[in-house]
């Protein structure tokens, strides 16, 4: 049999760099309406293909060398001064998720930090933070990730501001801190970016959140006044209404008989299915949707987790163990934007420019899920996997399953 040629072999590489050329200009495309000036929408350009660059540290000096720029006045100036909408270019990061990663995803939500020496970066202050695991000098920002089968990527993002940075003029001056912006939770913060969210037409499957945000009765209140089902993480002492009364899911797991655990899956994780004992208590009725508590018990030390979930009346047990297992893809895509595309590597210190970096790294984020999606699809047709070329991510989920508890 004839081997193919060369060239033949290359046809495929060559149709897979085709088309990622044409999806990052379709990007380009829909940002050009956000800018006023011309030459401000070309640095934009050349900012997101320089956070998918190759540079080592992906801050405006680093940034502007992997662009050809002997300074970084251009990217200075966009960041700072330039006139364009970062609110708006937000707004379509979304859009464009929903066209290449389909409708009818997960909302997740949660909150990541970030590292930084001094008090003069807006929001700065002594924190806990996950990325630490304890309390730091950090700045917080809250996410928000859409999650589909054919992939996942951030498309909002807030910073958050603790209660010294509100109070102080003197800080908010010097931070650049908006006048009409005040003091959010975190759980706030995660519902105004889910309200823009739903409000720009998205119908998600399911909203899934950790204990920070299960916690706060007024996000979930929120959401099931719009019949939006929900599986968020909660505390053992976290009091929920089982009919008339105030109940506690560490008190509930105690009525669980033994024959109503269901051992399943909670996803892939990095030894094989991540399973489970799980089980289920309906709670109450709401506007034709159900409270239910979840419990999911380890099997290395029987230990139980807990969450809070409005769903269907029919919702099988399988839905919603899915659902709370798709909470992991937030953490990833921290992981992976901060390795990829510079999400933490940045030195601004206003809000202004914070938010305009963030809403960036948000744009070249979503183009590399769009553009792994193109490759998985490619990939099915016969591509060889050595010839995707696209950037290798390090695999988060060891790391990720060792902090939550996930074995």
């Amino acid at each position: 049999m004839q081997q193919p040629s060369a060239t033949e072999a290359q046809v495929p590489e060559v149709r897979l760099v085709g088309r990622l050329v044409t999806e990052l200009g379709s990007v380009g495309a829909w940002l050009q309406p956000h800018f006023r000036r011309r030459e401000a929408h070309a640095t934009a350009v050349e900012y997101v293909k320089a956070l998918l660059g190759r540079a080592q540290r992906k801050n405006l000096w680093g940034l502007s060398e992997d662009a050809g720029h002997r300074a970084p006045y251009a990217f200075q100036h966009l960041l700072l001064r330039a006139k364009w909408d970062a609110d708006a270019v937000r707004d379509d990061v979304l859009e464009y998720a929903r066209r290449v990663l389909g409708e009818g995803g997960i909302l997740a939500v949660d909150e990541t930090g970030f590292l930084k020496k001094g008090e003069k970066s807006v929001g700065v202050a002594r924190q806990y933070t996950g990325t630490a695991g304890k309390v730091e000098n950090a700045q917080v920002g809250v996410f928000l990730s859409y999650v589909t089968p054919l992939g996942h990527a951030l498309v909002d993002r807030e910073l958050y501001l603790p209660e010294p940075w509100t109070d102080d003029s003197a800080r908010r001056n010097a931070g650049g801190i908006p006048d009409e912006v005040g003091f959010e939770s975190k759980p706030a913060l995660a519902q105004g970016m889910l309200q823009r969210a739903l409000g720009a037409g998205l119908k998600p499957a399911w909203v899934v959140g950790d204990e920070v945000y299960g916690r706060d009765s007024t996000l979930r209140r929120f959401l099931e006044d719009l019949h939006q089902p929900y599986v968020l993480a909660v505390a053992s002492n976290t009091h929920v209404w089982r009919g008339f009364y105030q109940v506690k899911p560490g008190d509930m797991v105690k009525e669980v008989p033994p024959e109503a655990w269901t051992r399943l899956s909670a996803g892939a994780g990095t030894k094989g299915p991540r399973l489970y004992d799980w089980a289920r208590m309906r709670l109450n009725r709401h506007l034709g949707l159900s409270r239910w508590l979840l419990f999911r018990r380890s099997l290395a030390d029987g230990k139980v987790a807990f969450y809070v979930a409005h769903a269907r009346r029919n919702a099988s047990l399988e839905s919603m163990v899915r659902a709370a297992g798709s909470r992991w893809a937030v953490e990833e895509d921290f992981e992976s934007a901060k390795n990829e595309v510079g999400l933490a590597d940045y030195e601004v210190r206003t809000w202004t420019a914070w938010h305009r970096h963030m809403t960036l790294c948000l744009v070249a984020h979503v183009f590399l899920a769009a553009a792994r999606a193109v490759a998985n699809q490619q990939l099915q047709e016969g591509l060889p996997p050595k010839a995707l070329g696209l950037p290798r991510r390090r695999n988060p989920m060891r790391a990720f399953l060792a902090r939550r508890g996930l074995h």
